[in-house]
């Protein structure tokens, strides 16, 4: 089984959330990226699996990259901009996708608070997953919780590297 782990990242919680998942999926042939502009659009692997920080109920959007870069130039907030922050996302990825992967599942990264006033990246991919023509992703989408402060809350990474495991062994059932 071949693995694509496609993310974006801000300040580097839904990177480090990408690579547990992609320890996770260690039993198949994984490649955990975040250069999106090189990744195939008709991602032509067994499972794609994409996640994104959540920003303003959804995913992020050049305005929202920019205000990111913004944050981490405030030394009281004690942000870190990742290299590739300011690229093309998830979003573009998503817009440019001329077929979608079969076998597929969704992540995302937000505020530990209520879903409701935070929003939830991964929904919003499932949306347009959808909206592309999509099959079923192969398990429900995931959340991982960052705190106010924007670090990981507790256990989140062993949560994320449990999703994958189980992602690894859902795939080969749901392919032809």
């Amino acid at each position: 089984m071949t693995t694509l782990v496609l993310y974006e990242s801000m300040f580097g919680n839904t990177r480090r959330i990408a690579e547990a998942i992609g320890d996770g999926l260690a039993a198949a042939d994984v490649d955990v990226r975040v250069d999106l502009v090189s990744a195939v659009a008709n991602a032509a692997a067994d499972l794609v699996v994409i996640g994104a920080p959540t920003h303003a109920h959804s995913l992020p959007r050049a305005s929202s990259r920019e205000e990111a870069a913004t944050w981490a130039q405030d030394p009281e907030k004690h942000l870190a901009l990742e290299p590739d922050a300011s690229a093309p996302g998830v979003r573009e990825w998503l817009d440019a996708l001329a077929t979608p992967p079969t076998g597929w599942a969704a992540f995302g990264t937000r505020v530990d608070i209520p879903r409701i006033f935070a929003g939830d990246a991964s929904a919003a991919i499932e949306k347009r997953m959808r909206r592309s023509g999509a099959p079923h992703p192969v398990a429900p989408s995931e959340c991982f919780l960052v705190d106010l402060d924007n670090t990981l809350v507790d256990g989140e990474l062993e949560r994320a590297r449990e999703w994958g495991r189980s992602l690894a062994r859902l795939v080969p059932a749901s392919q032809p």
